[in-house]
Formats: C-alpha cells, sequence, structure tokens
C-alpha cells in the first residue's frame, strides 16, 4: 500500500503520510514530536487557589442556573 507524500510545513522534506502518526499531518515526524513534549509544564494548585476556582465555578453555575431558570413575571 502506497502513503501520500507530503512536504513538512517546518523543516520543507518530504515524508510518509502513515495512518496514526502522531503529530500534525503537515508536518514530518521529526518536527512534529517536539510539540508532544512541550505539555509537560503544568502548574499545580495549591489550596487557596484551588477554593479560589471552586468559589468562582459555584457562582458562574449559580448565575447560569438563575438566567435559565428565572421566571419573568
Amino acid at each position: 500500500m502506497l502513503f501520500p507524500i507530503k512536504v513538512c510545513a517546518v523543516c520543507g522534506e518530504e515524508f510518509e503520510l502513515k495512518p496514526d502518526k502522531p503529530g500534525f499531518a503537515n508536518r514530518c515526524p521529526e518536527c512534529s514530536s517536539p510539540d508532544a513534549t512541550d505539555s509537560s509544564a503544568t502548574h499545580r494548585l495549591d489550596a487557596d487557589e484551588r477554593k479560589a476556582a471552586s468559589e468562582v465555578n459555584e457562582a458562574r453555575r449559580k448565575a447560569m442556573r438563575d438566567l435559565l431558570y428565572r421566571k419573568d413575571q
């Protein structure tokens, strides 16, 4: 089975576009691999930040509930 030949948008090299190739369809595997590893820098929340985010989400849910289910008289 022949795979389509594509040209990498980053480096300009030709590559075969194979099924289940990680990364973008217009990038070669060498140029796609750094993008997958960049997501390792995640921010951990401490207790105060989690509580603040929880309160904000609760207020957002309450506002949406009030907008959706209020009865106009």
